[in-house]
């Protein structure tokens, strides 16, 4: 899996799991554990390409920044 698309898996879980309503308790349990996985395997991915994060919530920021990028037409970068 490459970085951008664990990247974009971990923050579409984010926006899943905010989308969901309080009283999803069993929802929300297996949508935080993939969550979890998935930041693991992005935090992973972003050691592999030599990028250092200083915490979980670094590596969030990294992940959202990757996935609004890619979303941005080309023209203008």
């Amino acid at each position: 899996m490459t970085l951008k698309e664990a990247a974009q898996v971990y923050v579409d879980l984010i926006r899943l799991e905010e989308s969901l309503a309080p009283d999803q308790h069993q929802a929300r349990q297996e949508v935080s554990a993939l969550r979890s996985k998935y930041h693991d395997l992005f935090a992973e991915a972003l050691r592999t390409a030599g990028i250092s994060c200083a915490d979980r919530f670094e590596a969030t920021t990294r992940a959202f920044e990757l996935v609004s990028e890619e979303r941005r037409p080309a023209d203008s970068v």
